[in-house]
């Protein structure tokens, strides 16, 4: 069983450090006000019954200043409670934000790592990560709190009766063997609950992404049959950790109960046989279910933080599984200034059978332009990642001058380099905001001329982007992000062009300028393009995968983008 409080959290999220201080100074005077309330309760009503009348005679002397103690220790526990929330829902806010940073800093150090899907990563990111708010709020300051008040109580307890203590002391850890035992079941379900989430998500999104593929071929309507069994699995899974939850508060319940009467039935033969005073009595009585009620709670609350636990266990897996331990990376020198060599690189991904990129060699030299040929499916794109750094050799080696790329620097590295792929991402926004990412300080003028080097002279800077693109044509993609690496190249300082069929779908004309603004770069480039224009352009071809791709002009208007979003 894990640890209930995880110490990759402790550690890597520094907020709960801060957190933890502030709830244990809060439990203390939380203590402090139950151990003063329980002696002015006992002392207020054994007055009354000492007072020798069983008729009330009119206000006793000094119990208008109990009732007002106690007003004040009501009001200072009402401002803990309100204080300890404020303070979890700060921290939980707080952790939150510093895991989906690590999370998101973990994925673009592999982006095309497969191995958890995007719609796991989304769900582990959103509701997954909300979830941890219960185990801030309700479990961890719990947790704290059962950590000292019983053992304080105790104490007190044990000054005033020692028989009282003793049965304290041994029916206690009840609470925390059923509760461990209880926790192992609960842990064991509600990650069987989030591998049904994560499926029923992983699901969900391939059905959305393939269904244009589905309808065209009539077979949309027939996955209805395996979602609703995908969903029905993540119902059942969610009623069992529901019945777990509610069966187990019941057992610490009855627990805690029993213990208490115990404790009550014993004072009470002692009180009627005269060998405990009324005074301690009500002391002792008021204090036994405090000593029992942190405990308890603390098994109470765990189901409101299993799933935030849950999916921070999976968000740290993969924040520690980027973090690939090496030596001091090597500052990489600028490919403006070095030749970049390939020595006979492969790439195999695990779990196919042959390689996806096999035994490439090249050397490009400062300011050469480099054409990537080769039929489709050789690994062209494969090299380029390779060369940016997202994919490690399976052999050979990539050298930027006498330093091996996997020494690298790779944030230093991807710096230099300005990248325009098959697919541009974007963002929602408009399309001077996406052109403005390529460097942030450009003016609007410095936009609007990048802009039409690449081409996109009739598109309007404030013409609005959303999610994904959505808005733009093929080929305007392409051109918003050819101006932003050309914005990137001109006052970002990258040294290198990488481009990844930068000119499909567009027209002769609109080709012939993004031509002309490449050639105007004046860096290195390396790019893959079935495109006659652009090869025309490299002073060195290189075939990938074996076979030397013919390439003709290309006639007409084929492929062309007619700047309707498709």
């Amino acid at each position: 069983m894990a640890p209930p409080l995880d110490p990759r959290l402790v550690k890597r999220a520094t907020a709960t450090r801060g957190f933890l201080v502030a709830v244990v100074l809060t439990g203390i005077a939380n203590a402090c006000c139950i151990i003063v309330q329980a002696w002015l309760i006992a002392h207020a009503v054994a007055g009354v019954f000492g007072s020798g009348s069983t008729v009330f005679p009119g206000p006793l002397p000094g119990f208008g200043a109990y009732l007002a103690a106690l007003a004040a220790v009501f009001v200072v526990r009402a401002g803990l409670s309100w204080l300890n929330p404020w303070l979890a829902h700060r921290a939980s806010a707080s952790v939150k934000s510093q895991l989906r940073a690590d999370l998101m800093a973990a994925r673009l150090t592999n982006p095309l790592d497969a191995s958890t899907p995007s719609s796991t990563l989304i769900h582990l990111a959103t509701q997954g990560l909300d979830a941890l708010d219960g185990y801030f709020s309700k479990y961890l300051p719990q947790l704290v709190m059962a950590a000292f008040i019983p053992l304080l109580i105790l104490a007190v307890v044990a000054g005033q009766d020692g028989e009282s203590a003793l049965i304290i002391a041994v029916t206690l850890p009840l609470i925390p063997l059923f509760m461990a035992l209880i926790g192992i079941t609960t842990r064991e379900q509600v990650n069987r609950r989030l591998k049904y989430q994560n499926r029923l998500a992983n699901h969900f999104a391939d059905l959305v992404t393939g269904l244009p593929t589905l309808q065209v071929f009539g077979r949309a309507r027939s996955q209805l049959k395996g979602l609703r069994i995908t969903e029905q699995r993540s119902r059942i899974e969610t009623m069992k950790t529901l019945r777990i939850a509610f069966l187990s508060g019941g057992v610490l319940e009855l627990l805690a109960t029993l213990s208490v009467a115990l404790v009550a039935v014993t004072v009470g033969f002692r009180v009627v046989a005269g060998d405990l005073d009324l005074t301690t009595a009500l002391f002792i009585l008021v204090l036994a279910p405090e000593a029992y009620l942190p405990v308890r709670l603390v098994g109470v609350h765990f189901h409101d933080s299993a799933d935030g636990t849950a999916a921070a266990d999976a968000v740290l897996r993969i924040i520690e599984a980027a973090e690939t331990p090496q030596a001091q990376p090597v500052t990489p020198p600028a490919p403006g200034a070095t030749e970049i060599v390939f020595d006979r690189v492969s790439v195999r991904y695990p779990g196919t059978d042959r390689a996806s990129l096999d035994n490439l060699s090249f050397t490009m030299r400062p300011g050469d332009v480099l054409a990537l040929v080769g039929r489709s499916g050789a690994g062209k794109s494969t090299a380029l990642n390779v060369l940016m750094g997202f994919v490690r050799p399976t052999s050979g080696s990539v050298r930027v001058g006498d330093a091996d790329l996997s020494e690298v620097d790779l944030d230093a590295w991807r710096r230099q380099i300005a990248w325009v792929g098959q697919n541009p991402g974007m963002l929602r926004g408009t399309i001077a905001s996406n052109v403005l990412l390529g460097y942030p300080g450009a003016t609007k003028a410095q936009i609007r001329e990048a802009l039409d080097r690449a081409g996109g002279e009739e598109l309007a800077l404030d013409r609005p982007i959303a999610d994904d693109g959505e808005g733009l044509s093929a080929g305007e993609r392409r051109r918003v992000a050819l101006a932003r690496a050309l914005l990137r190249i001109e006052f970002g300082g990258a040294q290198l062009l990488v481009l990844d069929e930068p000119t499909a779908g567009l027209d002769q004309a609109t080709e012939a300028q993004a031509v002309a603004a490449v050639r105007a770069a004046g860096v290195g480039v390396v790019v893959v393009s079935h495109r006659e224009a652009l090869l025309r352009l490299a002073d060195e071809m290189v075939s990938v995968g074996g076979d030397r791709e013919q390439t003709a002009p290309i006639s007409g208007n084929e492929g062309v983008d007619d700047g309707t979003d498709a």
